[in-house]
């Protein structure tokens, strides 16, 4: 992991709700087009490290960040950052699958309207080749002017996806993405963040140490809000460094 092209990067973080130090002194970086799994237990830090990047614990009350976060070398919470901005670079997926009251269509299209693109057919083919690139257009293309309420639990989280990239992001979070899933809908996401990782940069926080392994090129194990390990995937399954992280991964804690 060279230091000179990190797409994103965490130095020295500490972030507090309140009174409370939720994450103590992380430093990471993640090389462009590649998945980073971050593993631990509930509670550990993990959603909020990932809500760093695009800066949504800002809208938690009480929160104080030290320290920097950068995207392309450049810091994300210096003054005067458009959040809006930031936003469309750095795509998010929930834990839930949250498609809006809208059409199939809609839902994709939405993140395009709202940020004024009117382009009829412009708006068309990013909507297609967001489905495309999501593993859903086969399964959706003929009933688009149908509620995405009609779709399956797979099928939605997939169209959230699709939402997320049609607004062309170059980072994509996912917090745990397929724990609300089934295992057939499950595999298809695993799938799909493998051939997303051509075009993006991939954080994806999971409870699954199968799926962290199938998924992710490296790794990052975090506990008490310390990050304990962080190394390639395949050497902190097979090999790691800490003797927490070996018992977290082996199922004696957590």
């Amino acid at each position: 992991m060279s230091e000179e092209n990190y797409k994103i990067e965490a130095r020295n973080v500490h972030l507090y709700y309140g009174a409370f130090h939720a994450l103590k002194g992380i430093s990471m970086g993640v090389n462009k087009n590649e998945v980073t799994a971050l593993i631990g237990p509930s509670g550990c830090g993990k959603s909020t490290f990932l809500r760093l990047f695009n800066r949504m614990n800002d809208l938690i009350d009480g929160v104080k960040i030290e320290g920097d976060i950068l995207i392309d070398g450049k810091p994300i919470y210096k003054k005067g950052i458009k959040i809006d901005e930031l936003r469309k670079k750095v795509g998010m997926v929930f834990q839930k699958p949250n498609p809006f009251p809208k059409s199939i269509f809609e839902n994709v299209a939405y993140g395009l309207r709202v940020n004024g693109i009117k382009h009829k057919k412009f708006i068309e083919e990013r909507v297609v080749r967001s489905l495309e690139q999501a593993a859903l257009w086969d399964e959706v293309k003929d009933k688009l002017k149908k509620s995405a309420f009609e779709l399956s639990g797979g099928q939605q989280q997939r169209l959230c996806i699709a939402r997320a990239l049609a607004i062309e992001p170059s980072v994509l979070l996912m917090d745990e993405p397929a724990s609300a899933l089934d295992p057939i809908s499950t595999n298809k996401i695993e799938q799909l963040i493998y051939e997303l990782k051509k075009d993006f940069t991939i954080m994806i926080v999971t409870h699954n140490m199968q799926q962290a392994g199938r998924v992710s090129d490296n790794t990052a194990f975090f506990y008490l809000g310390e990050l304990i390990e962080y190394d390639t995937t395949q050497k902190i399954f097979m090999n790691p460094t800490d003797e927490k992280t070996q018992r977290y991964i082996t199922g004696r804690f957590g």
